[in-house]
């Protein structure tokens, strides 16, 4: 079996226990079923399975972005130290952590804290142990948070911070999602503090949609996981096997959506809140949105919330670059 694809053991799904989070599911399935297009926010996929799943995505041939990331910021993670002098790392969308172990490595003679931020108990109840572990006197500080609403971070340790947001993560969020994102984590740095993105890069069409559409089948049940999940936090009556999975490049938007399109006529009923949603044959669920970057397009987008792209590094292959923005000496673009 190729290192690639070892297997990743599988969590049994279990409904939430908490009200808040039920309650937001229920109210995005209700306006994203309900609408003219149907939609779900990419956060319902990472559930505890859905976490374990996109693991092993990770691990996949056709998936580049992870492993060209993770070589990327093995090869820079020293200049990032010299660059930002960190004494807390906070990492958004942190998963298991897997990705902060080289900065952790790199900032290990400044930095004190580090907060993993992610909407899965599940991924960050795997990170403190291994990391406190590896880098004794470092305080973990695990956060379960919802990062696509607005976040206001906790009182960390005296600056400078370094906030990660790495992974491709940012392309899940649409443009005015971003602004938002950005502008709102833009507000709470200090000048000395900075903001490491990592992106993808627009490239070939054919390669960008390969690792959306594997030939293992992985990503298809990673995505109709959100049916999986509909059925058992709000008592649907979803047939994942009814729905195929395809992947889209949208070249205008310069995005890849994940969609999951009905094979046939079919209603499906929520039992809470207690609604009927029909599918007509073919028609289609979109369940993420996964934007490619251009350098030119995202110093824009920096700008116009108030941060400065100050450094940029990426691979040889101009797959996916790590951004480092800092505060804007100048006022945002209005």
């Amino acid at each position: 079996m190729s290192p690639l694809r070892r297997p990743v053991p599988m969590t049994t799904p279990t409904r939430t226990t908490d009200p808040v989070q039920l309650a937001a599911l229920r109210e995005d399935v209700v306006r994203g079923l309900t609408a003219e297009r149907k939609t779900l926010p990419p956060k319902w996929l990472y559930d505890a399975a859905g976490s374990d799943l996109f693991q092993e995505i990770t691990l996949l041939p056709e998936y580049y972005a992870t492993r060209t990331e993770q070589s990327l910021l093995g090869d820079v993670a020293g200049e990032i130290a010299a660059a930002t002098c960190a004494r807390t790392l906070i990492e958004l969308g942190a998963g298991a952590s897997d990705k902060a172990a080289a900065l952790l490595g790199a900032l290990a003679g400044t930095v004190t804290t580090y907060q993993p931020v992610d909407i899965s108990a599940h991924a960050l109840a795997l990170t403190a142990p291994s990391l406190t572990d590896a880098h004794p006197g470092l305080s973990v500080r695990p956060l379960v948070a919802d990062i696509s609403a607005p976040l206001d971070l906790p009182e960390a340790d005296d600056g400078p911070w370094l906030i990660a947001f790495l992974g491709g993560t940012l392309g899940n969020l649409l443009p005015a999602e971003r602004a938002a994102f950005l502008g709102g984590l833009g507000a709470q740095l200090e000048p000395e503090d900075r903001l490491l993105l990592g992106v993808q890069l627009v490239t070939d069409p054919a390669r960008m949609l390969a690792a959306y559409d594997d030939t293992a089948g992985v990503t298809a049940q990673f995505s109709r996981g959100v049916l999986h999940r509909i059925n058992r936090e709000l008592g649907a009556d979803f047939d994942p096997d009814a729905f195929e999975h395809v992947a889209y490049w949208d070249a205008e938007n310069q995005w890849i959506e994940m969609r999951l399109r009905a094979r046939e006529a079919q209603t499906v009923t929520v039992a809470d809140p207690g609604i009927r949603v029909h599918f007509a044959a073919g028609e289609d669920l979109r369940t993420e949105v996964s934007a490619k970057f251009t350098l030119d397009g995202l110093a824009k987008e920096l700008m116009a919330v108030g941060l400065d792209l100050a450094v940029v590094w990426s691979d040889p292959s101009h797959l996916v670059a790590l951004v480092l923005a800092a505060p804007s000496t100048s006022l945002p673009v209005s």
